[in-house]
């Protein structure tokens, strides 16, 4: 095998020849007007929308080149798929022929032709033009029907998407889910918006921040962790329905389920709650799998390579307790919290995982983490958490010490969080205070402020886009579905 220092010097070799024939590919190019794609061309003229020898232009990525001698077959790709090429001698010219001839896998060319149907059945364009549009100078990966290593996959994800038509598709997949999101709730009168992702005191969610500092303003911001505060403020001004989707960041491990930057999407909607933000998470996933997949049973393998089926036409509502209780025993909840930590500790085998200083309701959450959480692979609605978890939600008034909160979890992980929402300014206050830990300048002052000025009730609903992706699309690691996860940089 040559060594890619070699390659490299043979393609550059080849540039150069083309640059004495006067043929510089970097300033070439094609009539977008007139070019149909290459995988396109191919359906029509499957269907007969173009006949045997119709024009047709095409571009694209060369990813396969056989030379016969006096002609040659080339297969030219791009976002649509794969076209062959058949160039002859004869129909080229002497000149050009000689160029095509000397075409690198990986280049990308602009063919005019005709289309037709090899003897082996082969549809094809049978080129009476091209143009040289870029000279690929580092040759494509060995595999180029798949790269296997996931370091350079992850760290030059162009290879990756070059060489893994499946990874291709699963990010054109990803794209067609958020604008399927977003066509849901523009249809539903949402409000779509922006807001800040430097904020001065980062809310929202318990998390630790990114910090970075304003030269101009001379003073330190953070790298927003959720979207939450800002769009309640809305709901004070009065847009009763709105959302956004966009990047948060949590300066915190990384792992199968977690990136450092993630998307997420946050929806509020004035006088709803919990229960009818149930109902939209429902309908929205419902109709992203029906729209995207076609299909709203959805089979996946897991690490052990057992097919698992999600079935989205079903969706199962129990409550926190309940699912705690099944896995940690009937009484979990009436024993002392000294006798839920041994439990815990000891008898589910969950010592590494209860740190020194947990709380109570930490040795539960622990619990439900560990056991319950990775057995829902149907959709489940887990409702009326404990209300230390979520201090931006209204309490349950039929058992205070849970919210009107629900985790909706799918194959085995969260995928959205609802709630109804506190819009009691003083309730909120002291939550909050909590939270800090009677750290003032940790509170966001302006949103108690907007509280104070009235917020309707409301329901509202986060769901981690990454996440949703990563079941509707069969995907193990969040990185799979983020183009570009963060990783730590080379030496």
């Amino acid at each position: 095998m040559e060594d890619t220092n070699s390659l490299i010097e043979q393609r550059r070799t080849k540039l150069a020849a083309l640059a004495a024939k006067g043929i510089n590919p970097f300033m070439n190019k094609v009539s977008l007007k007139e070019l149909t794609g290459c995988g396109d061309a191919r359906a029509k003229f499957e269907r007969g929308e173009l006949a045997e020898d119709a024009p047709v232009a095409i571009a694209g990525r060369i990813s396969a080149h056989r030379d016969m001698g006096k002609s040659q077959f080339i297969d030219l790709k791009d976002v649509t798929g794969r076209v062959q090429v058949y160039a002859q001698k004869g129909a080229l010219g002497d000149e050009p022929f000689e160029i095509f001839k000397h075409l690198d896998l990986a280049d990308f060319i602009g063919v005019k032709g005709t289309m037709f149907r090899t003897r082996a059945g082969e549809i094809s364009v049978k080129a009476e033009s091209f143009t040289v549009l870029a000279k690929a100078l580092r040759p494509p990966p060995d595999k180029w029907d798949g790269l296997a290593d996931t370091e350079v996959r992850y760290r030059q994800r162009y290879l990756d998407l070059i060489a893994n038509d499946e990874v291709k598709q699963t990010f054109l997949k990803r794209s067609a889910i958020i604008r399927e999101i977003r066509a849901f709730f523009h249809e539903r009168g949402y409000v779509e918006v922006e807001t800040p992702m430097m904020q001065a005191i980062p809310g929202g969610a318990a998390a630790a921040p990114f910090k970075t500092f304003h030269n101009a303003l001379g003073c330190e911001f953070f790298l927003r962790i959720a979207l939450e505060l800002y769009l309640k403020r809305l709901l004070v001004g009065g847009v009763d329905k709105v959302f956004e989707i966009g990047r948060n960041f949590r300066n915190e491990g990384l792992s199968r389920k977690h990136n450092p930057e993630f998307t997420m999407l946050e929806a509020y909607e004035a006088y709803g709650d919990y229960e009818t933000m149930m109902e939209t998470v429902e309908s929205l996933v419902k109709r992203v799998a029906q729209n995207v997949l076609g299909t709203l049973v959805v089979t996946r393998e897991n690490k052990s390579g057992t097919a698992v089926t999600i079935d989205l036409t079903t969706w199962r509502r129990v409550r926190y307790k309940d699912l705690v209780r099944e896995k940690a025993g009937a009484d979990w909840f009436d024993i002392a919290p000294a006798e839920r930590r041994r439990r815990a500790i000891e008898d589910l085998k969950l010592a590494g995982d209860i740190a020194d200083g947990y709380e109570d309701f930490e040795v539960t959450g622990a619990v439900f983490e560990k056991l319950v959480e990775p057995t829902l692979i149907q959709p489940t609605f887990v409702t009326h958490l404990p209300k230390e978890l979520v201090p931006l939600a209204k309490l349950s008034p039929d058992d205070p010490t849970t919210v009107e909160v629900f985790e909706c979890c799918i194959n085995g992980q969260e995928i959205s969080p609802g709630y109804s929402e506190q819009n009691d300014p003083i309730a909120q206050r002291e939550t909050l205070e909590h939270q800090a830990g009677g750290e003032q300048q940790k509170l966001d002052e302006d949103f108690l402020t907007a509280l104070e000025h009235g917020m309707p009730p409301a329901g509202g609903i986060g769901i981690g886009i990454d996440r949703l992706c990563m079941m509707l699309l069969g995907q193990e690691s969040i990185r799979d579905v983020i183009l570009f996860p963060q990783l730590k940089p080379k030496a």
